[in-house]
């Protein structure tokens, strides 16, 4: 018999479901769930169908588990609606769209320290997972032109990144048949480690990714140590291994928060870097960026000429038609904040995620692993000993009960034992939300401490939620 999930179960509902009398016109008392009826219906009706489903999600709000952001201004929303129409790929047609995106890979280029910021390649995409993809896609068909330069196997391509790494990742070597060698964190190194690296590469090696903002933790990866380890390597063995870095959420942060910081293109090693504009850049799902570091680093035989669109234009992406608006709504973004306004919404967002911190870490139970003050992330474990009643797993479902969306998983390979909880702070999470939910982290404590044992439950059912 399998195991009862929500998602299941919606398979197991009533064939048919009634429509509110007030909206319904003769022959629609009830609506076929799973088949598309014969008859239309007013558009009114097919609204409040969907509205009053919409209300069993949660609110995004309240979404702390998530990167992606839940909120923008008004004024961007009216921008939104007036161009959600505009298919990014028709270049010709919507030419100053098209120019608009070309103007954001120049100025994320130049934020980025690129040394030709207005002639190197660059492409925005659906997010950062097209992104890493497509930067993924350049290392290999760089290394293999090399090796066949050299006249030498391409056979048995490898990446190397940390086993925190985004899930994107394994994905990317799954898909395009490139070995994964993963250097497993430790307490000692929560993140990919130089040392480790090295003992990983060798000629067979695409390249190297640490991360600018680990998922897991928000933790950065130390890429100028991991440059300077591969110079070396470079020196003593005459391996060339470049770096992609997933700065998929602090690409919009290190620039503002740490401006000192030495993690992108000042880094000659660093060939390409991909970022999401739907996290910190502030604009709402879905859109990315991959900028490469010189022209040269993006292998010309992967761009398409297209003629078909009205024009003879190039286009590198997995995807084909996609949404322009959200390319408007980042320029919209670099316009409307600029390098001060940025600042500004990113330095919010860290106070108070050094405010919520600070605040757990002085409660009994907890101890802070990542307080904030990297990528406004934190996340915390459940002190050894402090109680068999309880785990995170059922802090998190409690949360819940408020509205609260707060992911508890273990951490990775190496670490498994472990435990953690992690809240997101976005634009729109105010000081006052994160007051209200110390109320309700606490309320939700002093339930579970009140218990008199501890909670029975499925192993299964700690299954954490992070994104």
């Amino acid at each position: 018999m399998p195991k009862w999930h929500p998602h299941r179960e919606q398979m197991n509902l009533p064939e048919e479901f009634s429509v509110n009398p007030l909206y319904y016109r003769e022959g629609e008392e009830t609506i076929p769930r799973l088949r598309i009826r014969n008859q239309g219906m007013l558009p009114e009706t097919a609204y409040q169908i969907i509205h009053d489903e919409m209300t069993l999600d949660g609110s995004s709000r309240l979404n702390l588990a998530t990167f992606v952001t839940t909120w923008m201004e008004p004024a961007a929303e009216r921008l939104y609606a007036k161009s959600f129409d505009k298919n990014m790929i028709d270049k010709d047609e919507y030419p100053q769209t098209a120019a608009i995106e070309e103007r954001c890979i120049r100025i994320l280029a130049d934020l980025w320290n690129s040394p030709h910021p207005d002639t190197t390649m660059g492409v925005s995409t659906t997010g950062s997972s097209e992104a890493c993809m497509l930067g993924g896609l350049a290392l290999k068909r760089r290394w293999q032109k090399a090796r066949k330069s050299q006249g030498l196997s391409t056979e048995r391509p490898n990446i190397v990144f940390s086993s925190a790494v985004q899930v994107v990742w394994e994905k990317f070597a799954n898909y395009w048949d490139v070995e994964a060698r993963y250097v497993n964190i430790s307490p000692e190194h929560p993140y990919l480690d130089p040392q480790g690296v090295l003992d990983a590469v060798d000629e067979n090696t695409i390249g190297v990714v640490p991360i600018l903002g680990v998922t897991y933790t928000g933790l950065y990866e130390p890429i100028a140590e991991i440059a300077k380890a591969l110079d070396d390597l470079q020196e003593k063995t005459g391996l060339d291994i470049p770096i992609h870095v997933d700065a998929a959420s602090g690409g919009f942060i290190a620039p503002f928060l740490q401006p000192d910081l030495v993690w992108d293109f000042q880094l000659p090693r660093v060939k390409s870097i991909n970022v999401s504009g739907h996290k910190y850049g502030l604009v709402y799902p879905g859109l990315g960026w991959v900028i490469w570091r010189e022209k040269e680093d993006l292998p010309d035989d992967l761009i398409f000429k297209v003629s078909y669109l009205g024009g003879n234009m190039p286009t590198f992406a997995l995807n084909f038609s996609r949404p322009g608006a959200q390319v408007l709504m980042q320029y919209y973004n670099f316009l409307r904040l600029g390098r001060e306004g940025y600042y500004e919404v990113q330095k919010s967002s860290q106070d108070t995620a050094c405010f919520l911190s600070k605040e757990i870490q002085d409660m009994e139970p907890f101890e802070v692993i990542s307080d904030g003050s990297a990528i406004p992330v934190l996340a915390w474990r459940l002190k050894d000993e402090y109680t068999s009643k309880w785990t995170l797993y059922d802090l998190s479902r409690q949360l819940r009960t408020y509205g609260w969306q707060v992911p508890a998983y273990p951490l990775p390979a190496d670490m498994e034992e472990v435990t953690i909880m992690r809240i997101v702070v976005r634009n729109g999470f105010s000081r006052d939300l994160a007051h209200l939910f110390l109320v309700n982290l606490k309320q939700a404590l002093e339930y579970l401490n009140s218990l008199d044992g501890p909670i029975r439950r499925d192993p299964e059912d700690d299954k954490g939620f992070h994104h």
